[in-house]
């Protein structure tokens, strides 16, 4: 996106992982991963993605090449989830997008033996260990870097509502958690993940970051974990909160609702206006809202000073970006948030497939079955 007209770039990365559909185990050969890999590298053009391995074995990353609207994303992730499902049952085997395996211990995995990740694993000991989770990053081009910055303090405020939209980690290592995102809970764990610090300019950013690097703490920015961060390579504001959504256009409904944020945000700098921001503290607790509860118990409305129906709040999401969706032809794409809060996120139905089938007679374990059974059809389902 850039501040002199109105074009915008968007990609978008998810992480994907693979199952043996008989036993709903993960897999744990790291051959298995990087065929797959490989598989698509050959099956989708430069010009629609890439494919890479991430820090589990069973884990497979994907991301889309650079698009010009939300539409066009949409085709390349498409088509990249193609890629990653047909490469998977080639082998026998099958991909979940879900931000946590419903019955995966995490003591009894490996990691993938690359120098980036046993540095990691080495640094971060049993905390890197419990890594068994996945997520969906969105990146929107902005090119001024100050202008970047600029938005990273005020969109922070929406980030509660949209990770809300996509849980997909109720369960973990074989229980409910408990919360609807559970994926959080671990990620945070990890140094210099949450909400992202505040700056006053991208000079100020800068200073901090190499700072850091001078002593030693950071080989480089691409340590910084924030929910939303400036990409340490590319000109993007990349946006790391949510949890992947099983149902990909969950997903693309996502993206355009933080793309149509950043452009309703950028529309009010242009006549000297701005989003409030609030200290970290408050959009905490709204942030702490959404992965315990989803979407279910509403979020605060800092600025009316209570608690909000989420019905309400992504109503007015929408009226206020409305201009902005109609610029980004993403009308269709942002307003699916209604279908998602009708039907459920992925958390939701994870747990309703689980409650009928233990009221059906199964045990834990043939309940959690049947979810991962679930999650490998739902994934592929509106690709």
């Amino acid at each position: 996106m850039r501040t002199d007209d109105n074009s915008f770039t968007i990609g978008i990365e998810e992480e994907y992982l693979l199952v043996d559909p008989e036993t709903r185990q993960l897999a744990e050969d790291g051959d298995v991963s990087q065929g797959v890999i490989d598989a698509v590298i050959a099956a989708v053009g430069e010009d629609v993605g890439f494919a890479t391995p991430e820090f589990l074995k069973a884990q497979v990353e994907v991301g889309t090449d650079v698009a010009g609207s939300v539409k066009d994303v949409r085709k390349k992730l498409a088509a990249l989830r193609r890629a990653v499902s047909t490469a998977a049952n080639e082998k026998g085997f099958a991909i979940i997008a879900a931000s946590t395996h419903p019955m995966a211990n995490w003591r009894d995995l490996h990691h993938t033996d690359k120098e980036r990740y046993n540095v990691l694993a080495n640094d971060m000991q049993t905390v890197a260990k419990r890594l068994v989770i996945c997520g969906m990053h969105v990146h929107v081009g902005i090119d001024d870097d100050d202008l970047r910055l600029d938005l990273l303090g005020q969109i922070s405020y929406f980030l509660p509502h949209l990770l809300a939209l996509t849980t997909s980690s109720p369960f973990w290592a074989g229980r409910d958690s408990g919360l609807q995102c559970y994926r959080l809970s671990i990620f945070d764990e990890l140094p210099r993940t949450g909400l992202p610090e505040h700056f006053d300019s991208w000079s100020d950013y800068t200073r901090h970051i190499e700072t850091m690097v001078r002593v030693g703490l950071l080989q480089d920015a691409s340590k910084i974990w924030w929910d939303i961060r400036p990409h340490w390579r590319f000109p993007t504001l990349e946006m790391r909160i949510a949890d992947i959504c099983t149902y990909m256009d969950d997903g693309i409904s996502v993206a355009a609702l933080y793309a149509s944020l950043l452009s309703m945000l950028l529309r009010l700098r242009r006549t000297n206006q701005r989003w409030r921001t609030y200290n970290n503290m408050l959009i905490n607790e709204n942030r702490w809202r959404a992965q315990r509860h989803g979407f279910d118990k509403g979020l605060v409305d800092f600025g009316a000073g209570k608690i909000v129906d989420y019905g309400s709040l992504l109503e007015e999401i929408l009226e206020l970006t409305k201009e902005d969706q109609e610029r980004l032809d993403c009308v269709a794409e942002a307003t699916h948030a209604r279908t998602i809060l009708t039907r459920g996120t992925s958390a939701h139905n994870q747990r309703r497939i689980y409650t009928e089938a233990k009221a059906a007679g199964a045990g834990d374990k043939e309940a959690l079955e049947k979810v991962v059974d679930w999650l490998i059809e739902e994934t592929v389902r509106d690709i």
